[in-house]
């Protein structure tokens, strides 16, 4: 087959699932080594202004990992996790609501309105989207999601822009929370009734023994992935991902995805392709 008949191939392949997708809302959590990399970023951004331009609603939900430890390593803060999920002191909150919603939503806005203007950065706190409550006294200023009021991203949808949302959210006691990304982007799929919520990170998917490459689990049920949460068979931030797509998928997500980011345009490959790439977890009918 010569190279012409491979696209045209490849455009065919995508058809149907271009067809399938059309009007429909993709919730995509975006973190890991491809937020940092310029050139993977700007594969990311460049798969999200593809996606809105054949019909699908894109709505991108972010971390910042990375940045954030890097800004409070310069400033010689003390940087924890507890159960995969960052202690965030009230100094600490400053610096993560500095580096979200001032640096790093910024930049994504910035790569995807270079093809036009449809991208527009808010975080959590921004027409009440997000209402957190601390997880515990432990976490500090870290949150859980409480509730989700979709208004501010319906609007910039209907409006035809890309909603990018760094997440840094509310707080009952009117103080502002750091929530886990995968979390929200769950919660906000399930609010949003979306078809699918795509998490981004640095490895291809699931293992059943991550040091052996062979054994990626290419499709779940989320009664297999709480067992698989349940055996301990995970650790560190992976248990947040798939906490959040077992969540979406229970709140009504069709499917939920975990792809490797650095893989260049995953999320055409998982959206647009027969086999897809990555884990997906899903209702057992479905399978």
């Amino acid at each position: 087959m010569d190279s012409y008949e491979q696209k045209a191939a490849i455009l065919m392949e995508a058809l149907p699932w271009i067809k399938s997708a059309f009007g429909k809302t993709v919730v995509i959590k975006y973190g890991g080594a491809a937020m940092t990399d310029p050139d993977l970023r700007k594969q990311v951004a460049d798969d999200i202004v593809l996606l809105k331009l054949v019909g699908v609603n894109p709505v991108v939900v972010h971390g910042g990992g990375p940045d954030i430890n890097a800004v409070m390593d310069a400033l010689d803060y003390d940087v924890q996790f507890k159960d995969g999920l960052r202690v965030t002191s009230a100094k600490g909150l400053d610096v993560v609501r500095m580096v979200l919603s001032g640096k790093v939503n910024k930049e994504l806005v910035n790569a995807i309105n270079y093809h036009g203007k449809y991208a527009v950065g808010i975080s959590g706190e921004d027409g009440g989207l997000v209402q957190g409550s601390p997880l515990s006294k432990e976490h500090g200023r870290t949150g859980s999601v409480d509730s989700i009021d979709t208004t501010v991203v319906d609007t910039l949808i209907s409006d035809g822009f890309i909603p990018v949302i760094s997440t840094v959210s509310s707080g009952a006691d009117h103080k502002p929370l750091n929530i886990n990304a995968d979390a929200v982007a769950g919660r906000l799929a399930c609010a949003l009734a979306a078809d699918k919520c795509i998490y981004l990170t640095d490895v291809d998917g699931l293992y059943a023994d991550f040091t052996d490459k062979s054994s990626l689990i290419s499709q779940l049920t989320t009664q297999e992935a709480s067992l698989y949460l349940d055996e301990s068979k995970t650790s560190g931030g992976m248990i947040p991902k798939i906490e959040a797509c077992v969540s979406a998928v229970k709140g009504g997500v069709r499917r939920a995805h975990i792809l490797n980011g650095t893989i260049p345009h995953a999320v055409l490959l998982e959206v647009y392709t027969d086999s897809g790439i990555g884990t997906m977890i899903t209702d057992e009918q479905d399978i």
